[in-house]
Parts: C-alpha cells; structure tokens; sequence
C-alpha cells in the first residue's frame, strides 16, 4: 500500500511543492507528515490537500488555511 497527498489549489488544479514527499507506507506517516509541512506548502501557494492510498482518494480536499470564525 502507498499513501500519498494530493496537492491542490483552491480551485482544484493539481500544484506541485517545491520539495515533494513521494510515497508514504502508512496513513499515520502520511498525516504526520502533513501536520508538519502545512506552513510550507502555503508558502508554496498549495491550498488544499487530498490523501490517497494507492491512488484512490480516502478524504479531502482539507484546506491548509485556518478556520474562518
């Protein structure tokens, strides 16, 4: 099993990091991950992100902004 992120706009189109992840062996990796590299990839213009495993979405898009209250 492979997870990996899906990186995306606002508007759904794919956006490319400027240092990829590649492929994660668990969900847990992936997500510790991203709680991570979520500052970054703002600055990189990524909005949104998706997880899959092995290449079926699992959930998302989940916004990398904050919560509007």
């Amino acid at each position: 099993m492979a997870w990996e992120w899906r990186f995306e706009k606002a508007d759904g189109s794919l956006a490319e990091p400027s240092q990829a992840p590649g492929d994660f062996g668990t969900q847990g990796d992936a997500e510790s991950w991203i709680g991570e590299a979520w500052p970054e990839l703002l600055a990189d213009g990524i909005d949104q992100v998706s997880l899959l495993e092995d290449g079926t979405k699992v959930y998302g898009p989940m916004s990398l902004h904050a919560a509007q209250e």
